[in-house]
């Protein structure tokens, strides 16, 4: 064994016989602070294929009470601000003592470092601008009770005194903050993030005397300073965190467990700490935000129904119903927590329903959210008003709906997933997070994501023009912006979530090029984007057709725009990296049809009719 294996090794069992701490700045076998004589950019550990160190530190919290005889995880210094905690159910009742039997038997056995792989990353000179990058990232880091757990949304010297809620941590925003941290071989500020806004998710939500279900988690909190016990002389850091009871028209944010999900996979995957998503408090945050997204209702359609403004685009811009954005996470999130979900019998309902709604959700949108030259040409030819068991137009589509622009817009070779989907409604628009995500989860097939990427490259002027990439395309404008958005002046055209270019959609466009083995794409794009944003100081969004301008109300040193630029950086120079979060594809998903209609039903299977088109 090399020296410095042996060493960890010895610290990584020597952890095993101390509680978790809040303050520990190193735990062996996670990830955290490595030492730097091991490379510029430090070591990564990864643990190849899957399953778990055979000897682990669990924590057995369920809930923000304390249990009796249990060693509280980060509880010395969370508090919070006028919210009540819930008692989370649905915990298997025998959970605890089984994982404090298996943590004996661990125990006996020891930790062993050899069973990880090490992976060093590619050193290399950085940047001016990238070391820039790293200076203001570092400086937007947020402590609690003195060790990190995120980033502000944006740290703006000349709005200090208007900061509105650019001054909290937002789920969504700090996870290319995360990335860019793991990637360096930093994973304290991540494994603090997950465990924080964990114990976060199971406070008391309220608007109007009515609350949501339990699993939802917050859009961002905030770290507070208040006297303690109205003692003017002692004080105490809170948490305050922002369930949307506070956010621009009081709505929930759906994505922020769908990427807390998602960032947990990926922590485990590049540090190795799969003792993490083993705890039974975090299995249990996993079951509740997939029991959210999974409970019934009264939809017909396998993919979430939510509101306006209930993810990155926060504002009314009409994608309420069934945005591509939702869905995509909410398939990567489901690919992932059936991943992170323990195998024990309490698990494996909820895997099965899991299954079934990967199953149904990948058949939908690969077969009703796909346009491309041939798609449009047989929508443009619908007939109405079918009613059959066998209709082809079953949305009741009127071909009038095509707009114009997209008849010439939609290249011969190439095509997309449309932006929602509903009776009567297809919204043509073209956006950028839930195309890009598709490709990431494999939602999309392999002929289909080919087919985003081909077009990004033959609309390069209009979805990237002079600063990647656009939010959308093209923007609502005249009556339709007076009336979908509500005459929202933030929301003008071609500014904003109107067809804005937002520098941080980057890394979500480097991991979809590398994952189709077409990196020289990313390389255009983030050199397009390196010219500008140091002199820009890192803006927000940039405004009009071809993001010339910087956005009029943005915010300048904007977080995510810094750390999506950084990520996307180390991302194509170690592409392997990239496995963290990406899927592969499932065929086992499409193989079989569940909804159990047989041949001879009088209601023909939909899928087997189309599966030859979702399978390509």
């Amino acid at each position: 064994m090399k020296p410095y294996r042996r060493i960890l090794s010895h610290l990584y069992k020597l952890s095993l016989f101390f509680p978790e701490c809040p303050h520990r700045r190193f735990i062996a076998g996670a990830g955290h602070e490595w030492p730097r004589t091991m490379g510029v950019l430090g070591i990564l550990i990864i643990r190849p294929g899957r399953g778990v160190p055979g000897t682990t530190i669990r924590c057995y919290s369920t809930s923000v009470e304390t249990i009796a005889g249990e060693k509280p995880f980060d509880r010395a210094c969370l508090q919070s601000i006028s919210v009540k905690p819930l008692v989370l159910d649905g915990v298997d009742a025998g959970a605890l003592e089984e994982e404090k039997k298996r943590e004996d038997v661990g125990s006996e056995k020891g930790g062993n470092l050899d069973d990880l792989g090490v992976v060093e990353v590619k050193e290399r000179e950085e940047s001016e601008v990238e070391k820039e990058a790293w200076r203001l990232l570092n400086r937007a880091v947020v402590k609690y009770c003195g060790s990190p757990v995120g980033t502000v949304a944006a740290d703006d010297p000349a709005m200090a005194n208007q900061m509105l809620n650019y001054d909290q941590v937002f789920i969504r925003d700090f996870v290319p903050s995360a990335l860019a941290f793991l990637l360096k071989g930093e994973g304290e500020i991540v494994r603090n993030f997950l465990l924080h806004t964990l114990q976060l998710q199971s406070w008391e939500k309220t608007v109007d005397c009515y609350s949501p279900g339990q699993g939802l988690m917050p859009a961002s909190f905030k770290v507070r300073t208040v006297s303690l016990d109205g003692n003017n002389q002692a004080f105490e850091e809170v948490l305050d965190p922002d369930f949307g009871e506070s956010a621009i028209g009081r709505v929930a944010p759906v994505d922020s467990g769908l990427w807390w999900i998602i960032l947990l996979r990926a922590y485990g995957k590049i540090t190795g700490d799969y003792a993490l998503q083993e705890r039974v408090d975090v299995q249990t945050g996993i079951r509740l935000i997939m029991n959210l997204c999974l409970s019934d209702g009264f939809d017909m359609f396998p993919s979430l129904l939510v509101t306006d403004g209930s993810c990155m685009i926060d504002r009314r811009m009409g994608i309420h119903g069934h945005p591509l954005e939702i869905q995509a996470l909410f398939y990567s999130a489901l690919r992932c927590a059936r991943e992170l979900l323990s195998g024990n019998e309490s698990s494996m309902n909820l895997v099965r329903a899991i299954n079934n709604r990967l199953s149904a959700l990948s058949f939908h949108i690969r077969e009703y959210y796909w346009v491309d030259m041939r798609k449009i040409n047989e929508i443009y030819r619908y007939k109405t008003e079918e009613y059959s068991h066998d209709a082809i137009n079953k949305f009741n589509i009127y071909p009038d709906q095509i707009p114009s622009w997209l008849m010439d817009w939609i290249p011969d070779h190439g095509g997309y997933l449309i932006g929602n989907l509903q009776p009567a409604h297809m919204d043509f628009r073209f956006f950028s997070l839930g195309n890009l995500w598709a490709i990431v989860s494999s939602l999309a097939t392999p002929r289909q994501a080919e087919g985003i990427l081909n077009l990004i490259e033959n609309r390069w002027d209009d979805l990237v023009g002079n600063m990647p990439l656009k939010i959308c395309y093209p923007a609502l404008e005249y009556e339709d912006w007076r009336i979908i958005t509500g005459s929202d002046p933030k929301n003008t055209p071609w500014s904003y979530h109107n067809g804005g270019s937002w520098p941080t959609l980057l890394w979500q466009f480097t991991l979809a090029c590398i994952k189709m083995g077409r990196p020289g794409l990313a390389e255009k794009a983030i050199a397009v984007a390196e010219e500008r944003l140091s002199n820009d100081k890192w803006p927000e969004y940039y405004d009009t057709r071809t993001g010339r301008f910087i956005g009029k109300q943005s915010r300048l040193y904007q977080t995510w725009t810094i750390a999506g630029f950084l990520t996307s950086k180390m991302f194509l120079e170690n592409p392997e990296m990239t496995s963290i979060l990406t899927c592969d594809e499932d065929l086992n998903l499409l193989e079989g049809c569940l909804c159990g209609l047989s041949k001879n039903s009088r209601v023909r299977c939909s899928r087997l009719a189309a599966k030859s088109q979702v399978l390509v």
